[in-house]
């Protein structure tokens, strides 16, 4: 049942069965402390009364009528709220007729709490003797009365108690109501959320710590938001450059790759029509065999630009440093006013194939956006080994790209190149960072190696 409470519901019985809890306690503490109450007072009023008739009557044998004088004390004493006062005879028969001990107007506590607070009546017997006739007072408590106030105070408090205590339930039910009524707005943005729908948003109310809640929220799904956008764009993009470099290649293929390969044809039948000849000529020959090897080695270099760009050409073959020297070589040749400095730390060991090509790209990327954006004149490049920051502390690779441009422009976003190779990277564990700062650009990323 506990379990399928809501908050709410839990909230509001803990807090009804405190009140109760606090209300039976405060009960019980004046039903246990009736008891000695009641003894107490029955004890006082004995002693007092046995005092007061004890002084009353040591004079009583100088009255003119005694027996008259001793009627009078009784009757007057037999008036008294907590005692009553009987004259017998030396027989211990009444001589005064008793005395009513419950008024018919008047409500008396239950028969439960007379009995658990005084169940027995105290009686004591002062003797008196009156020209040698002896006899006796007979003083009898009746804390009925006093029993009747504390079981009315406690019925009062009991009434008065229920009644604050419905009042504060009532009060507290509504302040907890409205403090967790941001709850509700939140399951709903969830909601919203899990549907898809990452511009729903919810207004911080309530408690401060559900108003930070509302707000780190809002925040997440504007991130979400954000990141389903970029991936969205990114899949557009990564759409649109395969389509743009198929084309390239049919292209490349249709301009370059036919016309050597109609060539080719032309100067292998021309070989074989001087074949069918008595007497080829020998320049004849010579002319055809130079002009093919001229158009394979065309085709071969045609053919190493291809797979450059689908694969970087001896990464596999001759290692990381070696093709990123290459790769810097390129550019050098392409741009001689850049200056461009490489530098793979020795410790940085083998990273393994993944790592190394997710290396030459992140360099690769960051080189063109250097050439293409920047205006640098020098730009360097680092390569070393890094821990990254993590509870298994995963070894990387750090590949620091740095160039003296002009950086990005305020509130300029990363191009596609660079956000598909952050996913890239983040799909491997690692991290990407891009600074921007008025002495040029750093791309800083974290990979992952073999050794992780």
């Amino acid at each position: 049942m506990w379990q399928n409470l809501s908050l709410r519901g839990r909230i509001n019985l803990l807090l009804a069965l405190l009140l109760a809890l606090g209300l039976a306690v405060n009960i019980g503490r004046q039903v246990a402390e009736a008891g000695p109450r009641v003894q107490a007072e029955d004890q006082s009023v004995i002693r007092l009364a046995r005092e007061f008739i004890e002084m009353i009557v040591a004079d009583l044998n100088e009255a003119p009528d005694p027996d008259a004088r001793l009627n009078q004390i009784a009757r007057d004493l037999s008036r008294l709220r907590h005692v009553s006062i009987a004259l017998r005879d030396a027989g211990g028969n009444p001589l005064t007729p008793p005395r009513s001990d419950v008024d018919a107007d008047t409500r008396g506590p239950p028969a439960w709490f007379v009995s658990l607070v005084h169940p027995e009546q105290t009686a004591v017997s002062v003797p008196v003797s009156i020209h040698g006739k002896p006899g006796s007072l007979v003083i009898t408590s009746h804390p009925n009365d006093e029993m009747a106030e504390i079981w009315d105070s406690i019925v009062t408090q009991l009434e008065v108690g229920s009644v604050i205590a419905v009042m504060l339930f009532l009060v507290m039910m509504n302040v907890v109501g409205r403090a967790l009524v941001p709850l509700q707005s939140l399951a709903e943005t969830m909601a919203e959320i899990e549907g898809g729908h990452y511009d729903a948003r919810v207004t911080p109310g309530g408690a401060p710590e559900l108003a930070a809640i509302c707000g780190k929220l809002n925040h997440l799904a504007a991130a979400l938001g954000e990141a389903v956008e970029d991936k969205r764009r990114l899949a557009e993009r990564a759409v649109s450059l395969q389509d743009v470099e198929r084309k390239e290649i049919a292209r490349e293929l249709h301009d370059e790759f036919g016309p050597y390969l109609f060539s080719l044809r032309a100067h292998a039948s021309a070989l074989a029509k001087l074949a069918d000849g008595r007497a080829p000529s020998a320049e004849a020959v010579r002319k055809h065999g130079s002009a093919l090897l001229e158009q394979i080695n065309a085709l071969q270099q045609f053919t190493r630009r291809v797979l450059e760009r689908l694969r970087p050409v001896g990464l596999a073959e001759l290692g990381l440093g070696q093709a990123l020297e290459s790769l810097s070589r390129l550019w050098r040749e392409s741009h001689p006013e850049v200056t461009i400095e490489t530098s793979i730390s020795p410790a940085l060991g083998a990273t393994g194939e993944t790592a190394d090509l997710t290396i030459y790209r992140i360099v690769q990327e960051a080189l063109t956006n250097v050439f293409r954006h920047a205006g640098a004149t020098s730009v360097n490049v680092i390569i070393e080994p890094a821990v990254l920051a993590t509870r298994d502390g995963r070894v990387c690779a750090r590949v620091r790209v740095s160039d003296n441009g002009r950086g990005m422009e305020p509130g300029q976003k990363l191009g596609f190149g660079l956000v598909g190779m952050r996913e890239r990277i983040l799909a491997l564990g690692g991290t990407l960072n891009v600074v921007s700062g008025e002495s040029g650009l750093t791309v800083e990323a974290l990979v992952p190696t073999a050794a992780a």
